[in-house]
C-alpha cells in the first residue's frame, strides 16, 4: 500500500522561515535569478542559521522522539527555490539534525499549491500571498513575522492562539466591528450556549488536542492558549464553544483589550497566530508571531491577494 501522512499532524514551512536567508535574498532582490543560483552554489558548503519558526519546528520534531512508534508529526519543507539551489537548505537541516525528509521545490512557483496535496495541517511561510492562497484552500497557515525575540529554551512546545477569526469564525468579530463593544457583548451573552462556528485553525487544534491525549496530564510536552482580547462577559461562549468541540486549552487569558505581548512572553509561548497584523507586530517583540490573514479585519488585504492570484 502507498505511504500515507493521514493520521499525522503535517506542517510544511517555506525554506525563510525555516532558515535566515536574508543575504541570500538581498542578491535576489537586488541582482535577479541568476546571480541568486550562482550565490546559493558558492555558498552551498556554508551553513545557514535558524530562522525565526526554526524552534518550533525543533519541538515538533521532538514529539517523534517522544512517541517513537507511532511518530505523529511531518514536518515538509516547501520553497520556491529550485532543487539546485536547494541543496544548501538540505545541507543546513541535515547539520541541525531536524529529521525533514519530505521537499517540493518549485523553481520559482508558488508552493502553496501543494499544501492539500500533501494533507497539511498547518502552513508557515514570509510570504504572504502564499499564505492567503493556502488559508483560501481551506489550509490553516500564518505568516511568519521578523522577530528578535529569544527562543524559550524550555524543551515543552507552547502555542498560543487568538480567538476570533483564528480558531473561531469571525461572526463575533463582524458584530464588534460593526455595530461597537456594547452591541458585541449584548450578542454573545444572548448566544452565550450556541457554539461558534470554526476558524481556520480549528483543525490543528484538535490534531494537537489528539497528540496530547497520549500523554499523561503531568507529563504532557504540549502546551495550549488561547490569548484574546474578550472579556466578560463574551468568555462563556467561547468556553461552551470548546467543551462543545471537547477539545482541551491548557490556558486561556481574556485581556480585555490589553496589549498581549508581555501575557505571551509570561506564558512562553514558541508562537503566537493571531489574525490582526498590530497584534502581531507587537507580539514579535517577545515571541515568533505568526499572522493569520482571515476574516473581516483582513477583507482589503484578502481581496488584493485574490486578484494578484493565479
Amino acid at each position: 500500500m502507498p505511504t500515507s501522512l493521514a493520521d499525522k499532524l503535517v506542517v510544511a514551512i517555506s525554506s525563510r522561515a525555516l532558515f535566515d536567508l536574508d543575504a541570500s535574498n538581498q542578491v535576489f532582490e537586488a541582482e535577479g535569478v541568476a546571480a541568486y543560483r550562482q550565490y546559493q552554489i558558492e555558498h552551498e558548503d556554508e551553513i545557514l542559521e535558524p530562522g525565526d519558526a526554526f524552534p518550533l519546528v525543533r519541538k515538533l520534531l521532538r514529539l517523534n522522539e517522544l512517541l517513537s512508534e507511532r511518530q505523529p508529526v511531518e514536518v515538509i519543507l516547501l520553497s520556491r527555490n529550485t532543487a539546485d539551489t536547494g541543496l544548501r537548505i538540505f545541507n543546513s537541516i541535515q547539520h541541525h539534525g531536524l529529521n525533514i525528509a519530505r521537499a517540493a521545490f518549485c523553481g520559482g512557483g508558488n508552493p502553496y499549491r501543494y499544501v492539500s496535496a500533501f494533507g497539511c495541517d498547518l502552513f508557515l511561510s514570509t510570504d504572504a500571498h502564499d499564505v492567503a492562497q493556502a488559508l483560501a484552500n481551506g489550509v490553516a497557515a500564518a505568516t511568519i513575522l521578523p522577530s528578535k525575540a529569544v527562543a524559550n529554551p524550555d524543551e515543552e512546545l507552547r502555542l498560543a492562539f487568538d480567538g476570533d477569526a483564528v480558531i473561531f469564525s469571525d461572526e463575533a468579530e463582524q458584530v464588534f466591528q460593526s455595530k461597537g463593544l456594547e452591541a458585541f457583548s449584548a450578542s454573545e451573552r444572548e448566544a452565550a450556549r450556541q457554539p461558534l462556528d470554526g476558524g481556520p485553525f480549528r483543525n490543528l487544534l484538535a490534531a494537537l488536542h489528539r497528540i496530547q491525549r497520549e500523554f499523561t496530564l503531568g507529563d504532557c510536552p504540549i502546551r495550549t492558549a488561547l490569548v484574546t482580547a474578550r472579556c466578560a462577559p463574551a468568555h462563556e461562549r467561547v468556553i461552551r464553544t470548546l467543551r462543545a468541540w471537547d477539545v482541551r486549552l491548557d490556558e486561556c487569558l481574556f485581556l480585555g483589550g490589553l496589549d498581549k505581548g508581555a501575557f505571551l512572553k509570561s506564558f512562553g509561548a514558541d508562537i503566537f497566530f493571531d489574525d490582526q497584523h498590530s497584534h502581531c507586530a507587537s507580539a514579535s517583540a517577545h515571541v515568533t508571531a505568526g499572522h493569520v490573514p482571515h476574516g473581516i479585519s483582513n477583507a482589503g488585504l484578502m481581496n488584493r491577494e485574490r486578484g494578484s492570484g493565479s
